[in-house]
C-alpha cells in the first residue's frame, strides 16, 4: 500500500467535474449529478463538502449536512486508481476531528454489501442503528449507523 500525503480542502464549484467523475465510477446506479453538487455548495447552508488532494489533483472527497449538533455523512468516495492507500480512512478521520467541537453524533447509510466501508466505519466507532429497506433501489437495503462524539453511549 503506497501511503502518501493528501491535502484536504473544503470543496469549490471549480471542483465539481472532477469529483463528479469519481461520483459516476463509485455510483453508477444512482450518482450525483454536477447540478446537485453545485447546489448543495451554493444553496445549502447545512452542507460541508471536502476533497482530498494528492499532488494537486483530486483522489477523493467527502460531504455532511450538520444541523444543529447532528451530523449526516451524505457522501464518500475515492478515485478507483487512489483507492487502498488510507485515502477513505484519512477522510473520515478528518470529517471526525471537523465535527467534534460541536457535534453530538454523525449517522450515514451504507450498502449493506459494501463490506470495505462497513469495516472502515466500524473501525471509527460507528455502531448499527438499523436497515433502511431497498434505500438504494428495490432489494438495496442500506445500514443505518452511528457514531457518539460526545462520549455518551446509545
Amino acid at each position: 500500500m503506497e501511503k502518501q500525503s493528501i491535502v484536504i480542502r473544503p470543496m469549490n464549484s471549480d471542483d465539481v467535474p472532477a469529483v463528479q467523475k469519481i461520483e459516476v465510477v463509485s455510483f453508477p446506479d444512482s450518482p450525483w449529478t454536477e447540478e446537485t453538487y453545485v447546489h448543495e455548495l451554493c444553496n445549502n447552508h447545512f452542507a460541508h463538502y471536502f476533497v482530498a488532494e494528492k499532488n494537486d489533483v483530486i483522489v477523493g472527497y467527502i460531504g455532511l449536512w450538520i444541523v444543529v449538533d447532528d451530523a449526516q455523512i451524505t457522501t464518500i468516495a475515492v478515485s478507483p486508481e487512489s483507492r487502498g492507500n488510507g485515502y477513505a480512512n484519512t477522510l473520515m478521520d478528518f470529517i471526525i476531528d471537523y465535527c467534534k467541537p460541536t457535534v453530538r453524533q454523525i449517522s450515514l447509510e451504507v450498502n449493506v454489501n459494501n463490506y470495505h466501508a462497513i469495516k472502515l466505519y466500524e473501525s471509527k466507532g460507528f455502531v448499527y442503528g438499523g436497515i433502511r429497506k431497498d434505500y438504494y433501489g428495490a432489494g438495496k437495503d442500506a445500514h443505518v449507523m452511528w457514531v457518539r462524539l460526545d462520549g455518551e453511549k446509545y
